[in-house]
């Protein structure tokens, strides 16, 4: 993977997040959703009546608005190696844009859970000294988290900032 700019223009070449993240959150939604709908359809059908049992189908109300949501937002990380920093940038309507100077890392972690590692998932967390600096990239696939992690940590301890 090169690194620096993008076709020398000056901006980042940012990296998008794999689809196997899109993928789990959306099937998550769909599992909570459904859950819920046929949940508050039984409540409602044994406690005010069969008529009020259709209510359970406002869930589905909540799944399209949610998928769609997931996506936008799926779609808005991203991430871009600089010459002397990380580049984290995520978020649709409130952009948050986190710069991580290799020099401040103090450590670098993959990790990933059960559903994570089910769907082939891995996510890089990154620490330094100020707790209001930590980062994380979610979601991706883990030779490329284990390759970021080796790359920032081999960085950041070339580029100590004598901490």
């Amino acid at each position: 993977m090169e690194t620096g700019t993008a076709s020398g223009t000056g901006r980042p070449a940012w990296v998008g997040l794999p689809g196997g993240l899109l993928t789990l959150r959306r099937l998550l939604l769909v599992f909570w959703t459904l859950l819920a709908g046929v949940a508050t359809a039984v409540v409602l059908g044994l406690t005010a009546g069969p008529g009020w049992a259709a209510l359970g189908a406002a869930w589905g109300a909540v799944l399209v608005w949610g998928w769609v949501l997931l996506g936008r937002n799926w779609r808005s990380w991203r991430y871009a190696e600089r010459a002397d920093d990380l580049l984290i940038s995520r978020g649709v309507l409130w952009r948050e844009e986190t710069v991580v100077p290799y020099g401040r890392m103090q450590l670098v972690e993959v990790t990933s859970g059960p559903l994570e590692r089910r769907f082939g998932l891995a996510s890089v967390q990154l620490h330094t000294a100020a707790a209001a600096t930590d980062a994380k990239i979610p979601g991706l696939v883990p030779a490329e988290a284990e390759r970021l992690r080796d790359r920032l940590t081999e960085l950041g301890e070339s580029r100590s900032a004598g901490l």
